[in-house]
């Protein structure tokens, strides 16, 4: 005999039978209430749910709080030094064999690349375009904050035992200068114990496959409980309905967000960002080789001037250097100060070998560029090359 009736186990949010809607209590020992099938609690939650806290008044959940500007010093801002002046630098042009043989190596390194213009052609020129990069490094530390919450498992609550600390007082463990690096604090007196919000304090959720029933329709017989006339179906035998293989027959499932502890610690967290904001300017070359290739090498080191706010370069040889150098760091001083702390500025100034080589090869002229400490080299026109076709 099939139930026409509704039974129903309240301790598991058990149904038997017809659809029935999933029966969800409410939270604070209010009355049950009844949810549409497969109904879920908010995934957001509510703005009731976070205290307001002093000083933190404009934090919200969601990464919504924002960076937060430091608080003006109470002690003068040290004024940047001129650093030391620096005589004029050169690297010599590197020598043939040593062109040559890097530009062996890359050929060797290309499988489309034969190595015979490598091997066999002659160098007829040399020419070298050395050329300055200025680089400005300024390492910040910037906070931020926002509500947070996790599964109540019996951690502290202290929200109203104390003030909590300004965002800008709580002490973080930065990382060596101009090392990128991150911090998660958990803001000191700002934890307290909520129902949570998804499942309305019951810890679980009526299972979105059944709609909360436990049960759905026979897929072998579509719910008649019959096959090939009066032969009753063995699946369900005879009953029309199957158990919902996902809650297990249960017509609930364990709430992911308090992981069925019904309760939900929640605090603000402050996030602590490290960042070594970097700019580079090198100067032109008529050489002929992208300024990109550059990006991917180094050079000999000329300048290194490293304090708290560092003062434009002064009494370089080439001017172009000087104005980049005055514009980065005026730019640097005003961007990140405003959203951030400054902590250390560095900047440093490097010769780039760049040597334009002119060979010849079956009576033709071709050139090859050989730059950076590395030997790096950059041939466009490479006169031997086949199409590999990868099978």
């Amino acid at each position: 005999m099939q139930h026409t009736g509704v039974g129903s186990d309240r301790s598991h949010n058990r149904t038997y039978g017809v659809a029935n809607p999933g029966y969800v209590p409410a939270a604070g020992g209010a009355p049950a209430m009844f949810a549409p099938p497969g109904a879920e609690g908010p995934s957001a939650p509510p703005a009731s749910m976070f205290d307001s806290m002093p000083g933190y008044e404009g934090t919200v959940a969601g990464g919504g709080g924002g960076f937060l500007p430091p608080p003006m010093p109470a002690y003068p801002v040290p004024q940047p030094e001129p650093g030391p002046e620096q005589p004029h630098w050169n690297i010599p042009s590197i020598t043939e064999d040593t062109a040559r043989e890097a530009f062996h190596l890359f050929a060797s390194s290309k499988c489309c690349y034969s190595s015979a213009p490598a091997k066999d052609g002659v160098i007829t020129n040399m020419e070298a375009f050395n050329t300055y990069r200025y680089r400005l490094e300024t390492f910040t530390e910037s906070r931020s904050t926002e509500w947070n919450h996790e599964p109540y498992n019996g951690q502290p609550v202290d929200a109203f035992t104390h003030s909590p600390p300004g965002p800008w007082d709580i002490p973080a463990k930065s990382p060596s200068f101009f090392v990128d690096g991150k911090q998660l604090i958990k803001v000191p007196y700002t934890s307290s114990m909520k129902p949570c919000h998804v499942c309305l304090g019951m810890g679980r959720k009526p299972c979105k496959d059944c709609a909360g029933i436990g049960n759905k329709v026979c897929w072998v017989c579509n719910g008649c409980g019959f096959r090939h006339g009066d032969e009753r179906c063995s699946h369900c035998n005879g009953r029309g309905r199957e158990n919902c293989n996902h809650c297990h027959g249960q017509g609930s499932r364990q709430c992911g967000t308090c992981r069925g502890k019904q309760q939900l610690l929640v605090y603000i967290n402050l996030t602590v960002k490290w960042v070594n904001n970097s700019d580079n300017y090198v100067v032109e070359q008529s050489s002929g080789l992208q300024l990109d290739n550059l990006s991917k090498v180094s050079g000999k080191e000329l300048f290194r001037d490293s304090q708290y706010m560092v003062y434009p370069i002064a009494g370089f040889p080439d001017l172009s250097v000087v104005h980049a150098a005055q514009r980065l760091v005026n730019e640097h001083q005003g961007k990140y100060s405003q959203t951030s702390r400054i902590l250390q500025q560095r900047q440093t100034i490097e010769l780039i070998p760049v040597t334009k080589v002119t060979y010849s090869w079956k009576g033709q002229s071709h050139i090859y560029f050989v730059y950076g400490n590395e030997f790096q080299v950059s041939a466009d026109d490479y006169p031997a090359t086949c199409c590999c076709t990868v099978m």
